[in-house]
């Protein structure tokens, strides 16, 4: 089970009496028996199939949930046969629960690329990666020495290869499909009807139209199943160890499986699975998976009992796809790094990215299902019109011309016309440097009600300057010193120079914007060297000035990463000359002074960083400790070396609000669209920030949220403390850090939709709780768009309704939307692109609705008088006239400014069915009314020239052409009618052609 998806299994059992029944069936109805069970899996099964036990079935009826959309589909089972030895005491637990069955054929099915394989003890069928579940970091470091041949074949046959395969089926296949699309099927159906009452070429037409619509389709679907097979499959040669002696082999990437040990060169790769990091350090370009630009620093996993997670352990976590720039500390003489393959295929971080592309989240969008329900109508208004032409018409052509208004109120060109304002939308997108992958969320970027906006490098540079350094000394702080340049020689200054997390790549430091900026403030220079993860020099000025016994270059031997959820990162140095080496922690100043001695704290501490941040400066805390010189410095665990510091001083950068975050916030304000920050940053910065770009406004108050959980002395608290500021401003905002977030929604949940109606800034969140914020905001009824930069908001943007990441890749799979630019000024350019799309499909929509209820309307008046429209008359109108002026009214671009209405999102809304309704009435008055025939005892043959068949298609013509004009939405979501040129020339063209053919 997942969040968002949920597997009901019903188990059958194939009877060969069914079997052959529908076989038999299938014959009788020439074909359609199989059609039907096409398009409904289920009544297929349960024709032919007979419900039992799960562990007896052979064929599985698979119901799936996505977004209460339900789809059901039907799986055959497989099974392989392998050899299963004695079990040693020290291998894994997956390869002893196996043992354990005391089975040699393992049975499985394989769902959206994953295998699911049978558990008798479970007695259920699970994900293969169930059995990676429970390891610790200890028995990930136990593998280094490698698999056997033999555990390694067996586990290849459990989880498969190592790849991720995504099927490109063949030409023929795909038209299979294809044909057997209901609108297809639809099609076939109407050109044979249209033959027969002798349409030759209005249903040439159709069908020339269709196949290049097949052709194009199977073309296009082809070629996107081949260039993301070409992405997703990746297959390069590794470094394995083998025979758990640990014996290196090169083998393909396709023999890895969960368990392998592999040696990671020193140059780096393309990394073809997941794995944890054991041994060594690793530079990590994981843009492709991210969107975040800026390489990762990778370190080792620690050796403990903790359960592993690729999700908590990131930081430690190779994952696939991702480019290995650099790998340094864990091979021989220093060169390379071990790690061990948690993950491949189709369970990778990789997989699971191809996954969501390959089957995607259907999108819960009320003007879709909207509709769906409308079509039906048109179904039962059909309906309606067949009885009529039944009763009216004479038996010999009753049939031909009652089918023949079905195909007429469902209009043929409806599918094509739909995508056509989005196709527009999305080019213009293009062309102002915004890429999309889900075309389809353009018309939801036109119902965002709120947009989360992370702050660090979105609403503000991505890099900081230094504004001072505060040192502490006896428990005081000293005064600022501006440039760290100035500092004293000492272990501030070592600090600052040496807790990062930067690597060289050909003599120049590579990583956070933050750490670069902070050594160059400094004046040190990063070195490499083989034996240690680097070298931090002094400037040589120093060493001329002051003497070499002042300042001593210091040596990074072990790294402890940053991580958000942390919110710290820490190093162990050593200094030349046999030095006891020093441990440095940086972070956050409340996290680091709570892993300090309580006297090393100054008293003046809360202050002091209050009075910062609440300038909006970001502020980082150090803090030292001396390790004894037997402490084993390859082994020592993160714990032990952060425990009982000594806090060192505080680092003060400034952070400058980009210049066009302000106007965009107002915009978005103006538009009665909710701006909210969503920061991992300290409150008060958080909230300086949010003053400066305009969320809030000077006259407005800001109301901290604090909630506290259960202790073993006091209940739960919940707490409000105005800040700062306005005192008898009207307005009021919330902010909230995320340990209060935490406790918020575990012993508070029935304040949490209040606060979140009013809460602005969310400062201190780890990504796990941006993605529980929007999720909590979407419950609200909010549509919410999610913009970030890092890999800290992946989860939120895929959470997102709309999801914007500010990347320079064209398209990242982090995010449906990738802008270019790196401000937030993309973000009213999508929702003013969204509205003018939706708005746009919405008079598509009514259009083609009008159009064939008026053509139905025509055609019934001539049925009347037992004649009809001509071949060539159909052929004007559906194929000239409303093709033409359906493409050139999606032309129209988005309003310069947004307005504060948002558009309606259902097509059965009051509004839109008014309108349609009042103007069918009056195009049908006008038709009906107006119609006077000449001679109501004479009637003409049908389909032969007569004044009935010229007058109703000359009429119709001009009601076509007025509609579009009339039906089209302008102010306040898209330019007017004059800035589109393609419209202004149609519609006189089309007017000219259609009062021609009335003269005629």
């Amino acid at each position: 089970q997942g969040a968002q998806c949920r597997l009901t299994y019903g188990t059958m059992l194939e009877k060969y009496k069914y079997v052959w029944l529908c076989r038999i069936g299938a014959v009788c109805s020439l074909g359609l028996l199989l059609v039907l069970f096409n398009w409904r899996p289920r009544l297929g099964i349960l024709a032919r199939c007979k419900s039992c036990p799960i562990s007896m079935a052979d064929v599985l009826l698979l119901k799936v949930l996505k977004l209460a959309i339900n789809r059901t589909l039907m799986l055959n089972f497989s099974s392989l046969e392998f050899a299963v030895g004695e079990a040693d005491e020290n291998e894994w637990r997956d390869t002893v629960q196996l043992h354990s069955e005391k089975k040699t054929q393992l049975t499985y099915y394989v769902f959206e690329g994953m295998r699911y394989i049978w558990i008798a003890r479970k007695g259920a069928y699970c994900k293969a990666s169930i059995l990676n579940e429970g390891w610790t970091c200890a028995d990930l470091h136990g593998q280094q020495q490698g698999l056997s041949k033999a555990d390694q074949s067996t586990r290849k046959q459990i989880f498969g290869a190592n790849v991720i395969d995504v099927p490109v089926k063949s030409y023929l296949q795909l038209l299979f499909e294809e044909v057997l699309n209901p609108f297809y099927i639809f099609q076939v159906f109407s050109i044979i009807l249209w033959m027969s009452d002798r349409y030759y070429y209005y249903a040439a037409c159709i069908l020339i139209i269709s196949l290049i619509s097949i052709g194009l389709s199977l073309y296009e679907i082809r070629k996107q199943s081949t260039t993301l097979r070409r992405m997703a499959r990746l297959i390069v040669n590794v470094t394995v160890r083998r025979n758990t002696g640990g014996e290196e082999e090169c083998v393909s990437s396709e023999e890895l499986v969960p368990g392998d040990c592999i040696v990671i060169p020193a140059e780096g790769l393309l990394l073809p699975c997941d794995a944890a990091l054991l041994a060594g350090e690793c530079m990590v370009n994981e843009s492709m998976l991210t969107g975040e630009s800026i390489p990762v620093m990778k370190t080792p996993l620690s050796v403990s009992e903790a359960t592993y997670s690729s999700e908590s352990q990131c930081r430690h976590t190779l994952f696939c796809g991702t480019q290995l720039i650099q790998a340094k500390g864990g091979g021989p003489a220093g060169n390379g790094a071990i790690a061990v393959v948690t993950c491949t295929g189709f369970f990778t971080a990789k997989g699971d990215l191809i996954s969501s592309i390959l089957y995607p989240q259907p999108l819960d969008f009320r003007f879709y299902r909207d509709a769906m329900k409308f079509l039906l109508f048109l179904g039962l208004l059909a309906l309606v019109g067949t009885i009529y032409s039944i009763v009216i018409l004479s038996k010999s052509n009753v049939i031909i011309r009652s089918l023949d208004i079905v195909t007429i109120i469902v209009p043929p060109a409806l599918p094509a016309a739909m995508t056509t304002a989005t196709i527009y939308a999305q080019s213009r997108l293009k062309h102002h440097g915004v890429f999309c992958i889900s075309p389809p969320r353009i018309n939801i970027c036109g119902k965002i009600s709120l947009f989360c906006f992370d702050k660090t490098g979105t609403l503000t540079e991505e890099g900081l300057d230094v504004w001072g350094v505060m040192e502490v000394s006896g428990a005081v702080f000293g005064e600022l010193v501006p440039d760290p340049l100035f500092l004293p020689p000492g272990l501030m200054l070592s600090a600052l120079a040496s807790c990062h997390s930067l690597a060289l790549l050909g003599g120049q430091a590579l990583g956070d914007p933050l750490e670069l900026k902070m050594i160059e403030s400094t004046g040190w220079v990063m070195t490499g060297f083989s034996e240690v993860l680097a070298v931090m020099r002094p400037p040589a000025s120093e060493h001329l000035s002051q003497g070499n016994s002042v300042s001593q270059p210091v040596a990074i031997i072990r790294r402890f990463p940053f991580s958000s959820s942390l919110q710290r990162m820490s190093v162990v140095t050593v200094g030349l000359g046999g030095a006891s080496p020093v441990a440095f922690l940086k972070g956050a100043p409340e996290m680091v002074a709570s892993f300090c001695l309580r006297e090393s704290v100054p008293s003046h501490f809360s202050p002091t960083l209050r009075e910062y941040a609440s300038q909006g400066f970001r502020v980082l805390g150090f803090a030292y400790k001396h390790l004894t010189k037997e402490t084993n410095l390859s082994t020592v665990e993160r714990v032990k070396v952060e425990k009982d510091m000594n806090f060192l001083g505080l680092l003060v950068m400034k952070n400058q609000v980009k210049p066009e975050s302000a106007e965009v916030i107002r915009t978005l304000k103006l538009a009665q669209l909710r701006p909210v920050m969503v920061t991992g940053d300290n409150i008060l910065t958080a909230v300086n920030v949010a003053g400066a770009c305009g969320m809030v406004q000077s006259h407005e108050k800001v109301i901290f949220v604090h909630a506290s959980p259960p202790t073993a002395s006091s209940m739960a608290s919940l707490q409000f403390h105005q800040g700062d500021g306005a005192v008898n401003g009207a307005g009021y905002h919330l902010a909230i850090n995320g340990m209060s977030f935490a406790a918020l929604c575990d012993h508070f949940p029935e304040y949490l939709p209040k606060i979140l109606m009013r809460g602005t800034v969310y400062a201190r969140m780890i990504p796990e709780q941006k993605t529980q914020l929007v999720k909590a905001l979407q419950k609200l009824n909010y549509r919410v768009g999610m913009c970030g930069d890092g890999a800290n908001d992946c989860g939120a943007l895929r959470a997102a309704d709309v999801g914007v990441s500010l990347s320079e890749a064209e398209a990242s799979v982090a995010s449906p939307f990738t802008s270019k630019s790196d401000n937030i000024s993309c973000v009213p350019l999508l929702i003013k692109e969204g509205r003018c799309s939706l708005v746009t499909s919405f008079s598509l929509f009514k259009y083609m609705a009008l159009y064939s209820l008026i053509q139905f309307a025509s055609v019934l008046i001539l049925y009347t008088e037992k004649t009809n429209l001509g071949d060539l008359q159909f052929l004007f109108f559906d194929l000239v006239l409303v093709t033409v002026l359906a493409i050139v009214m999606g032309r129209g671009g988005p309003s310069d400014e947004l307005h504060p209405q948002r558009p309606a999102a259902s097509l059965l809304s009051l509004p839109i069915l008014s309108s349609l309704l009042l103007q069918l009435l009056f195009y049908n008055s006008v038709t009906v009314f107006r119609y006077v025939p000449l001679n109501s005892t004479v009637t003409g043959a049908a389909n032969l020239p007569n004044m009935e068949d010229t007058s109703i298609f000359a009429l119709s013509g001009f009601q076509y052409i007025i509609m579009s004009i009339v039906i089209t939405k302008g102010y306040p979501y898209k330019k007017p009618l004059y800035y589109n040129s393609a419209r202004c020339t149609a519609a006189p063209l089309l007017i000219y052609v259609n009062k021609g053919s009335f003269r005629q």
